[in-house]
């Protein structure tokens, strides 16, 4: 039961919290592809800033409602 609360915990935080979460994996993407691209390793083009929102937003509803459903059935 503390499990599942957690999760709903964890999927409300990343609901509430998607932008900041997913521009602070976009720069430490950057960073690193900056660092690569200087030994030689290309990496391809990085999504735009709007679709890793909606991403990390479509993330944490699905684990929020799939957290609420394992509650509402336990």
């Amino acid at each position: 039961m503390i499990i599942e609360l957690a999760r709903l915990l964890l999927g409300l935080l990343i609901l509430f919290f998607h932008r900041q979460v997913a521009d602070f994996i976009l720069n430490r993407e950057r960073e690193l592809a900056a660092v690569l691209s200087r030994r030689g390793i290309l990496l391809p083009a990085f999504p735009s800033t709007k679709f890793t929102h909606d991403l990390y937003f479509c993330i944490g509803t699905l684990v929020a409602v799939i957290s609420l459903v394992r509650l509402w059935m336990a």
